[in-house]
């Protein structure tokens, strides 16, 4: 018996929001200055922060879940 892809699915999604939530509080702050006056610049370097954290979370999150399934139930 073994975990369905929907639980899996729900798993990385729940597991990578929360690994998002803890690199983006520890780290953001190191590559985002606030300047006084922001700018499209800005924006743009703030949405591909976002982005590295949540592509990097998802991944990080993925690994963790197979490997604990597969080590469960050998799948």
């Amino acid at each position: 018996m073994g975990v369905n892809d929907e639980a899996q699915k729900r798993a990385i999604t729940i597991l990578s929001t929360g690994v998002a939530y803890l690199l983006a509080s520890r780290f953001a702050d190191k590559f985002l200055d606030e300047p006084e006056e922001r700018g499209v610049a800005d924006d743009i370097k703030e949405a591909l922060v976002k982005a590295s954290f949540s592509i990097a979370s998802t991944i990080i999150a993925s690994v963790i879940i197979r490997r604990v399934v597969s080590s469960r139930w050998g799948s």
